[in-house]
């Protein structure tokens, strides 16, 4: 049954794939960048070709759709959902999909990054598709798998059910939303519009698995300001942000509490960006945690953090004063 959907499966997915949709954290529009209509239109658009009801695109940027139940029995509502956004932590304009046909086991190598290598010695789960294919990003951006390969299984699956009314299934939901890699969560209005009883989220997992329990997660700012001198009349004078950041990261906890050291359901405190200048300095943080009271007490470290490196209001020339640093 696998083979019987490759091709379509391959052909979706190298559409999508080719199409920046790219999220901007720090916009403040709905979705955060225009470039993901791009891709909405055009679910929209073949949607309408395969035959879905109900396709529309609504107003803060999901395109549901709806495929009539066959089944003669009453069944309750069944939705599957993707995001059609990729991560702004790496490049998502020009992405030009490779299909590596018939992996043969060996290294991996990119067109337009010579030096970039995908070996099953780092990356072992390769080494368990052997004679498959592998689709890849060209070396110089992102691929966007997450999660447009979702997005590419939903829509086969909905054009393969609409062919073929002697399936019995019953009513049938589809969204396509957006903004997911930039942390936006549900729009209020998207549960009364989905419609369903439950829900099926196609986004990471291995092949035939289902997960049935989820974190919770929150952002963490951490915004430092410092003291700008010449470096040549800094003496008692310079508080570097920078040195500052530096001393909040190797407060952390590596040992136990960041995500390379945890598993299962386990929380972590991620730090994901930095950005700054000797002036000022922000850290981003992505606090994860399956336990509500845990997640709390992380959110609080990150506001003990911004408060212990604010630097103090003092007249200018007098000597800096220390911070100590503490750990979360």
């Amino acid at each position: 049954m696998e083979k019987f959907f490759e091709a379509e499966l391959q052909e979706r997915f190298v559409q999508y794939a080719s199409i920046d949709t790219t999220s901007a954290e720090e916009s403040s529009s709905a979705p955060s960048t225009s470039r993901q209509f791009d891709l909405l239109n055009l679910l929209v658009e073949q949607l309408h070709q395969i035959g879905a009801r109900e396709v529309e695109l609504k107003e803060y940027g999901a395109v549901l759709a709806t495929i009539p139940a066959t089944a003669e029995t009453e069944t309750p509502t069944i939705a599957f959902l993707a995001h059609v956004d990729t991560t702004e932590s790496f490049n998502g304009s020009g992405v030009k999909p490779v299909v590596h046909r018939n992996y043969d086991g060996t290294a991996i190598r990119f067109p337009d990054n010579p030096e970039l290598v995908l070996s099953p010695e780092d990356h072992p789960y390769l080494a368990g598709k052997l004679g498959e294919d592998i689709i890849t990003a060209s070396g110089d951006t992102l691929l966007g798998a997450d999660d447009k390969a979702g997005v590419a299984i939903i829509m086969t699956m909905a054009k393969h059910l609409l062919e073929h009314p002697e399936i019995p299934h019953g009513r049938i939901r589809i969204g396509f939303t957006t903004d997911e890699e930039i942390g936006r969560g549900v729009p209020e209005k998207l549960p009364g519009d989905l419609d369903a009883e439950f829900a099926y989220t196609l986004d990471g997992a291995e092949l035939g698995e289902v997960v049935d329990e989820t974190f919770s997660a929150h952002k963490g700012e951490v915004l430092i300001k410092g003291v700008s001198i010449h470096p040549g009349e800094a003496k008692d004078k310079l508080v570097n942000a920078l040195h500052l950041a530096a001393k909040i990261i190797n407060t952390l906890p590596h040992v136990t509490l960041t995500p390379e050291t945890t598993s299962g359901r386990q929380g972590f405190i991620h730090l994901y960006q930095l950005n700054g200048t000797a002036a000022e300095a922000e850290l981003h943080f992505i606090l994860r945690d399956f336990d509500e009271s845990l997640l709390e007490d992380m959110e609080n470290s990150c506001g003990k953090f911004a408060l212990l490196f604010r630097r103090p209001n003092r007249a200018p020339g007098s000597p800096a004063q220390s911070s100590p640093s503490t750990a979360i």
